[in-house]
């Protein structure tokens, strides 16, 4: 899923009034929003697949045209980098990441290129992101014919002698797809979505939809402390590839037994807890929260957070003490929001 930077503890109660007016929205007709907060990167030349399997979690190698994956890049020590999907796109891979990555993502994919026939391009295009159950509906309005995507895969298509790429997200809760064009026709694009019932949502709406779907975003859910099995992210790993940076350490905890503590979901009962606030069973510190988020529910608000928690305590239904609240551990996706 798109991992749109936005904090919620910031937010005027204006701006919280906006983010679950757009939520509702996204999960229940359909919200339409720019991604100015991603970017892509192409790769074009000939030892770009065999390369970039060298540098991901997941298989590169197989990729079909068409089709995407996510995955990390992994310190030698295995220790989460960064987060980004790569696209075989045929001529070239496109990788898109959050903006807020691209700097270090450069930084660690040209520290790698030494011999290798790799050429690195940044794109100058801002995505937009179509999502909610009428989503398809409000496409075909639009006069995009889409055909049946499954999770990241892609097609390119003329609209209106405008060229683009339509790619079906891997949201787990609610039918999602990006559009890739140039920023003009962006634009041109997100009013005729407009016209043909899209309602536009803010960053704090698609913030929102991220946390309710239980998705970790790098820098705050996943910190380059992190091991990738501890983020529950088994979309990002793939296990017969072959070698790649890290891969040592990924293998030896996939067969010496589980890392300690797992990204898990909270329902909570009291007020929001500020991000970092520690999770404590009898005195002793056993996780932290790293996202929260107030979403509506019924006539109301539920609040909810991510974090981590040892995976002793992690069963469905356990209550966790913390300062001024309590945080009863859930199953991810939040599925009580998208009935």
């Amino acid at each position: 899923m798109t991992h749109t930077v936005h904090e919620n503890e910031a937010d005027s109660p204006t701006d919280s009034l906006s983010s679950g007016s757009g939520f509702m929205s996204l999960i229940s007709a359909c919200g339409l929003a720019d991604l100015t907060g991603r970017a892509q990167i192409q790769l074009t030349g000939k030892d770009r697949t065999r390369w970039l399997n060298g540098m991901m979690t997941n298989n590169i190698r197989d990729l079909a045209a068409g089709h995407g994956v996510y995955g990390f890049l992994l310190h030698p020590q295995g220790q989460i980098q960064g987060d980004l999907y790569a696209f075989n796109s045929g001529d070239y891979l496109l990788i898109e990441t959050a903006r807020g990555q691209l700097e270090n993502i450069l930084k660690l994919f040209r520290r790698y290129i030494i011999m290798d026939k790799v050429e690195i391009t940044e794109l100058d295009t801002v995505p937009l992101q179509i999502t909610g159950p009428n989503a398809v509906e409000i496409l075909n309005a639009a006069g995009f014919q889409l055909p049946d995507l499954q999770p990241l895969q892609f097609i390119q298509l003329e609209w209106n002698d405008l060229s683009c790429t339509i790619m079906r997200q891997d949201v787990p809760c609610v039918p999602s797809f990006e559009i890739w064009c140039s920023v003009s026709d962006g634009k041109v694009i997100h009013e005729a979505l407009e016209k043909a019932g899209a309602a536009s949502v803010e960053a704090g709406a698609l913030e929102l939809l991220r946390i309710a779907c239980g998705i970790p975003r790098f820098g705050q859910d996943i910190q380059e402390r992190n091991l990738p099995q501890e983020t529950e992210q088994a979309r990002a790993l793939n296990f017969n590839k072959g070698c790649y940076i890290g891969q040592e350490i990924v293998e030896r905890i996939r067969s010496r037994g589980n890392v300690h503590r797992k990204f898990t979901g909270f329902l909570i009962e009291g007020a929001l807890p500020a991000l970092g606030t520690a999770l404590q069973i009898e005195g002793k510190s056993v996780g932290e929260i790293t996202s929260t988020a107030s979403l509506p529910f019924g006539e109301g608000f539920q609040n909810v957070a991510l974090g981590y928690l040892r995976r002793e305590f992690a069963t469905p239904g356990n209550r966790i003490s913390m300062e001024n609240a309590a945080a009863i551990v859930a199953s991810l996706p939040f599925t009580n929001f998208f009935q």
